[in-house]
């Protein structure tokens, strides 16, 4: 796989523009001039996490005894589920109902909204795929991220200018492509897993 496309992957998983509503729901009762802090500091709280999951994959999967195949089933059917929910949202969105007060910490923005359990299986199964290409995929890694952070540290402006029904539009797209991507992971799985029987 090439960087840019894993980099691409990667920020269609996080999916900052179907998160900005859950992102300003959720930071509604912190004081306005604490917003952006806490939003920065959720950020690399995200990216120091998928950092982890990027170089300890993995040395993870063999831990507990995973197989690549299994690692590519369960991260395409854990982005297919997120996928179905971006084309057609439940009334909680695409993580389910949030809880409301106090000023969050890691969750639920750093985790799972950013990174989330596909966005971390997808990192495990590029770097066991190709380990000798982890600084390509920190590259893609840290690019997704990037953008995500700068589209969500801007989430009150484009709330305003794309609404409500425009992010949907957006996030319902993405989802699309997410869904494509999933099968992909799918069957990539099952025929190494085929192949190799």
């Amino acid at each position: 796989m090439e960087t840019w496309a894993v980099a691409i992957t990667l920020f269609l998983i996080m999916d900052p523009l179907g998160n900005i509503p859950v992102f300003l729901s959720v930071l509604k009762n912190v004081a306005e001039k604490r917003r952006l802090f806490v939003l920065a500091r959720e950020l690399v709280i995200a990216l120091a996490i998928m950092m982890a999951f990027l170089f300890a994959g993995p040395a993870l999967l063999k831990t507990l005894s995973l197989s690549r195949e299994a690692v590519s089933i369960g991260g395409g059917l854990v982005l297919m589920i997120i996928a179905i929910r971006m084309i057609f949202p439940s009334r909680g969105g695409v993580m389910g109902d949030e809880e409301d007060g106090g000023e969050p910490l890691v969750v639920p923005l750093a985790v799972p909204m950013i990174a989330g359990p596909s966005v971390l299986a997808t990192l495990v199964l590029v770097t066991e795929s190709q380990p000798d290409r982890e600084v390509d995929w920190l590259i893609a890694l840290v690019a997704a991220w990037a953008a995500s952070a700068a589209i969500l540290l801007c989430s009150n402006f484009l709330y305003r200018i794309l609404g409500a029904r425009g992010l949907k539009a957006i996030e319902r797209l993405m989802g699309m492509i997410l869904i494509s991507i999933a099968v992909q992971m799918l069957l990539d799985g099952m025929h190494s897993y085929l192949g190799n029987s």
